[in-house]
C-alpha cells in the first residue's frame, strides 16, 4: 500500500516554484478573509443587529445611484456567501460562518434581518464577535431579548 501512494505521489510534476505558489496563495487569501471580516465586525455599530437600527444607507440618493449601489452591493454579499459557504469546508482556511454574516450584511432580500439575528444569536459566534471588539476597546454587540 505505501509503495502504491508513493509512486502515485512522485508521479506528479512537483515543483519548488507550484508548492511555493500554493503555499503563498494560502496565507494571502487567509491573512485576508481575516482581516476584511474583522475590519467589518469591528466597524458596525453596536446596535446593529438590533431591529430598532436604521439601515436605508440608500435612501437619500439619486434614483441611478441608488440602484447601481444596490446592485453593486447585493451582487458582492452573493460572492461574500460563496466564498463563505467554501471557507465553511474542512481544510479550507478563512472564518466561514463570519464571512457568510458578512455577504448576508450586504445583500438585501426579505427575511435577512431575521436570518442575520440567528446567526448572531448563536452563542460561539456572538462571543467570537465580542472577543473580536474588544480586543479593539468596541463595545459588544447588543441583541434584542
Amino acid at each position: 500500500m505505501m509503495d502504491w501512494l508513493k509512486q502515485y505521489v512522485t508521479s506528479f510534476d512537483w515543483s519548488w516554484q507550484s508548492l511555493l505558489l500554493g503555499v503563498g496563495l494560502f496565507v494571502v487569501t487567509f491573512s485576508a478573509s481575516i482581516v476584511a471580516v474583522s475590519y467589518v465586525l469591528i466597524r458596525l455599530p453596536p446596535s446593529y443587529f438590533q431591529l430598532a437600527h436604521a439601515r436605508d444607507f440608500w435612501a437619500d440618493r439619486h434614483r441611478a445611484v441608488r440602484w447601481s449601489g444596490m446592485l453593486i452591493k447585493n451582487v458582492f454579499g452573493f460572492v461574500l456567501v460563496l466564498l463563505g459557504i467554501v471557507m465553511s469546508l474542512p481544510g479550507v482556511p478563512g472564518q466561514g460562518v463570519l464571512t457568510i454574516l458578512l455577504g448576508l450584511m450586504l445583500m438585501d432580500f426579505p427575511g435577512k434581518r431575521q436570518l442575520e439575528y440567528k446567526i448572531v444569536s448563536r452563542p460561539k459566534v456572538l462571543q467570537a464577535i465580542n472577543r473580536l471588539r474588544a480586543r479593539f476597546d468596541r463595545p459588544p454587540m447588543v441583541l434584542d431579548d
